[in-house]
């Protein structure tokens, strides 16, 4: 079976679009760099260098330092699919990220969208 295209877009391409989107609703890009931090294990530096080589999104979430365990708290629907049924691990690690994302710019608090 072929690789969703998604995977080989690099994640530089796509950052930009997750930090006008929060901004656009009043918040931060340390907001979004916290959320994928706490998501991926990466530190800011690294981070900041995964995007500076543009990465692409199967090989940030691969060589990710430590997905946070509790990433599977995060539930419903994104792009009309529940992400608790994505059975695709990359799929469902990109998606996460996108609901994370979508809720910072539904205004919701960071402790929420963090799963404290």
């Amino acid at each position: 079976m072929a690789k969703h295209r998604i995977y080989s877009v690099s994640v530089a391409s796509v950052y930009p679009h997750y930090v006008v989107k929060a901004e656009k609703k009043g918040r931060t890009k340390a907001e979004v760099n916290k959320i994928i931090c706490w998501l991926t294990g990466y530190s800011e530096e690294r981070l900041d260098h995964q995007l500076a080589i543009n990465v692409n999104f199967e090989d940030f979430f691969e060589q990710a330092p430590r997905m946070n365990p509790s990433r599977s708290l995060v539930t419903g629907m994104i792009c009309g699919v529940r992400i608790e049924e994505i059975q695709e691990p990359i799929m469902r690690e990109i998606r996460y990220l996108d609901k994370m994302i979508d809720e910072l710019a539904k205004g919701r608090t960071m402790d929420k969208i963090l799963r404290k």
